[in-house]
């Protein structure tokens, strides 16, 4: 089949437009090319010259202390904790033991298991009911629980991989550069 040449010289023309067009379409592309590099260039800049910097000094002004803080908070309860223990506990627990072996030593004594058969054997009396330890006794478990509870928390929070951290964004100002 022939085309006219009519026919032939538009579709010579078509083609010169496409090629016209795809060489205009490669210079659009690489023109885009370097605007994303500049942008990107541009972005570099200000995220190491405005973003950097308000990151930083929110890290050393409200992050920092609070850890310190808590870092703190952890050893003083763990210094108050050993005081506590080794001058109210310790006591307590060998001041109960040494009792105990007293008493099984007590308990040895054939003359003391004569005793206590005897008492065993006499009628027994209603005891009057034994104080409780107060509101105040539980007022004081709690609160330690609670402290306890909380630098747990502070430690778990400071100790944990957080792999969500951000940084919000400021409102943009009305006027554009």
């Amino acid at each position: 089949m022939g085309l006219s040449r009519k026919r032939q010289r538009e579709l010579a023309k078509l083609k010169r437009g496409a090629a016209d067009l795809w060489e205009d379409q490669k210079d659009v592309l690489e023109h885009a090319t370097k605007v994303v590099r500049e942008a990107r260039r541009q972005l570099a800049n200000v995220s190491r010259e405005e973003v950097m910097p308000r990151v930083r000094d929110v890290y050393e002004s409200k992050i920092r202390p609070g850890v310190e803080s808590g870092f703190e908070a952890g050893r003083q309860f763990a210094d108050a904790t050993s005081r506590k223990v080794s001058r109210d506990l310790l006591p307590a627990v060998s001041s109960a033991l040494g009792t105990a072996l007293a008493a099984l030593e007590v308990v040895k004594n054939p003359k003391v298991r004569e005793a206590l058969g005897k008492v065993a054997k006499a009628p027994v009396k209603a005891a009057p009911p034994a104080k409780s330890g107060g509101a105040l006794r539980y007022f004081l478990i709690g609160v330690g629980v609670v402290a306890a509870a909380g630098v747990a928390y502070a430690a778990w929070q400071t100790l944990r991989a957080d792999d969500e951290l951000w940084v919000a964004d400021e409102e943009e100002s009305p006027e554009s550069d």
